[in-house]
């Protein structure tokens, strides 16, 4: 069934701390107060009203940014009572929020349960207390675990939002993150490398020398083993990246870090293409290759501008000579003739 999610943001309300990569407002193009009860009405209604909206979809609404739980209770019921004439006409199936995993009042959350929240994401970000506590987050690595299983407890399923390449975060512990995330067994899983971003503490740490981010390559590699991972567990990865937005495109606005438009195209279409190499037997070294793929994987294959082909020749030290489609091979899946 295909998933159809109407975002609300409500960035920078009620963080209880200000992380040191944190720009919510330019993020998400939003920076203006609490949408009033019926702007929400306005957004939804347009929604349905939309050549995407399908009835029969999973259709949901989701409230993004800030820390929602740490909002007034009755600020709460207004935002969520406001979308409550669309589920009960059966328009959405429920509604997804993001927040803190320390700040879950056994108030709020059922509040949250009676209103229709389905689905809470933790913005874990990583799993390693030197690295939460590099980046000013304020909450550890037992308030997700302990979190997790208290939304569990009340009936809510439950995403982790992680960010590869925060301060002090090596690739032993990103992997560390992302073992003690499996044993967690999230519902979905979000995956945002960090990016240096103007007006943050993190741009400044940048500027002193004290913080390198990951580079691009970098962060898809880490990212791809990371995906692997989860979806070899049954765990679906939901976004990969920053949404962009306009205030987000503007020269300047990232300063520095894995930052692409199209992320989540080139972690994939790396797993694709490790998936041939693992599928290659024998050495092929100095040889020409053929390969074959489904329609659909053809861009997975290519990569972003031809590096995909680039990747895989520099890895296997062969050539390739030739890319054609054919619909009679898996999706997913390659024919690699050597000649």
């Amino acid at each position: 069934m295909k998933r159809f999610i109407v975002p609300i943001f409500i960035p920078n309300l009620s963080c209880p701390t200000r992380c040191v990569f944190c720009d919510q407002g330019l993020i998400t193009s939003e920076r203006s107060r609490l949408p009033a009860p019926e702007q929400i009405k306005e957004i939804l209604s347009q929604a349905v009203g939309s050549r995407s909206y399908r009835k029969e979809n999973e259709n949901q609404v989701a409230f993004y940014g800030g820390t929602f739980t740490g909002l007034g209770t009755e600020r709460i019921r207004a935002l969520l009572e406001a979308v409550s004439p669309f589920l009960k006409r059966g328009l959405f199936k429920g509604i997804r929020v993001s927040t803190r995993p320390d700040m879950l009042s056994d108030e709020k959350l059922e509040l949250m349960r009676c209103c229709g929240v389905k689905l809470v994401e933790l913005g874990a970000q990583a799993m390693d207390d030197e690295v939460l506590e590099a980046s000013n987050r304020g909450h550890t690595v037992k308030d997700t675990v302990e979190g997790l299983r208290k939304l569990r407890d009340k009936g809510f399923s439950v995403g982790i939002q992680l960010m590869p390449g925060l301060p002090r975060e090596t690739e032993d512990s990103f992997k560390q993150t992302i073992r003690k995330t499996l044993e967690l067994r999230p519902d979905c899983v979000r995956l945002y490398p960090t990016v240096v971003i103007q007006g943050t503490e993190l741009a400044r740490l940048y500027r002193q020398g004290v913080y390198k981010p990951l580079g691009l390559d970098e962060a898809v590699e880490r990212c791809a083993w990371a995906v692997r991972k989860f979806e070899g567990a049954g765990i679906p990865v939901i976004r990969i990246g920053l949404m962009s937005s306009q205030s987000l495109m503007r020269d300047g606005s990232v300063v520095a870090g894995p930052w692409h438009p199209s992320l989540g195209h080139l972690v994939r279409a790396r797993i694709f293409q490790k998936k041939i190499l693992d599928s290659i037997l024998g050495a092929v070294k100095g040889k020409q290759l053929l390969l074959s793929v489904h329609p659909n994987d053809i861009s997975f294959l290519k990569g972003f501008k031809g590096q995909g082909a680039r990747y895989l020749e520099s890895s296997l030290g062969a050539e390739i000579v030739s890319v054609t489609i054919d619909k009679a091979i898996g999706q997913g899946e390659a024919r690699v003739q050597v000649i």
